[in-house]
């Protein structure tokens, strides 16, 4: 039965994986993969250094997570620590997937070896999950609420816009504050105290959610073509909703899914291979690229450590 759970998400991710590109191959079918190169080449220089730029802010205005994780945990953590810590997790648990797995191991590993104890990265890590799923709630709550966008039907959602998934999030964000106000005992757990996040600690972490995510559709938003006719703020909405269908999927990096929402709900006037380009070289500057960053920073570490 226990092997079963394990095996049912890895299926359900690979399913909606390959709808994902079933779909993506035909909303492509009409026209050449030529097409898609001509745009992916076109992005300027220019444009792709801006997009090198928020991608660096953005993964910058992660370790804020990880700091507020350190400061809820009580510890004192080097901020240049904290920062490698969480660019490394942060990447691995974006390009691979199963973050409780993949960026769990890697603050352990970190974290330990500057001092902490097992529980204290227990609730460090606890808290950056938290993290995550304040910040989804929160702001994709917000957006889908001011900005109700409308729900392809080939999408076969049963819902014609996503007000009604706003008011859920923030029904749930809701039910979170309420908790934290009136829960004043730390919850115990396996003889351990995990204490109830302060107001001012959550309202931190929605700050760097909102930091985040606005940073992370900036990056797709300045290497999508000149001519789109979207405005930044109108893009967020689409950026958002792509998102959060990515990380409910479950599959590594929303892959598939995530550009499968985006070229559904793009302007009409602008062709699917001029977006996928730039949904191509999105994938490259804000996954590969921080990939391979991230690896070499992991080697580094592996070998300094073996050195000392």
């Amino acid at each position: 039965m226990s092997r079963l759970r394990q095996i049912v998400p890895l299926l359900i991710a690979l399913s909606l994986l390959v709808l994902a590109i079933w779909a993506i191959n035909r909303e492509l079918k009409a026209y050449r993969l030529q097409d898609v190169v001509d745009s992916f080449t076109l992005i300027s220089p220019k444009r792709s250094l801006q997009a090198l730029g928020l991608t660096a802010l953005g993964y910058l205005s992660m370790a804020g997570y990880d700091w507020l994780g350190v400061l809820y945990s009580g510890s004192s953590v080097p901020l240049v620590r904290i920062i490698r810590t969480a660019f490394v997790s942060h990447v691995l648990g974006n390009t691979i997937g199963f973050t409780i797995f993949s960026g769990t191991a890697i603050r352990y590993r970190y974290y330990a070896a500057g001092g902490l104890s097992g529980v204290t990265i227990a609730k460090i890590i606890t808290f950056t999950h938290l993290a995550f799923w304040l910040g989804i709630f929160t702001v994709g709550g917000m957006v889908f609420i001011l900005d109700p966008l409308k729900i392809p039907t080939n999408l076969k959602i049963p819902l014609t816009d996503v007000r009604t998934l706003g008011f859920v999030f923030l029904g749930i964000v809701l039910v979170y504050f309420l908790l934290i106000t009136r829960q004043r005992q730390p919850i115990r757990w396996r003889g351990e105290e995990f204490p109830i996040p302060s107001l001012n600690v959550s309202l931190g972490l929605i700050i760097f959610s909102f930091m985040d995510w606005a940073l992370a559709a900036a990056v797709l938003y300045v290497l999508l073509p000149e001519t789109f006719p979207l405005s930044y703020l109108r893009f967020f909405g689409i950026y958002v909703l792509a998102l959060t269908a990515g990380v409910i999927s479950t599959v590594p990096g929303g892959l598939g899914v995530f550009e499968t929402v985006i070229l559904f709900l793009r302007p009409e006037s602008v062709p699917a291979p001029a977006i996928l380009g730039s949904l191509l070289a999105y994938r490259w500057v804000y996954f590969f690229l921080p990939l391979v960053v991230a690896l070499v920073l992991i080697l580094g570490y592996e070998w300094q450590h073996r050195a000392k």
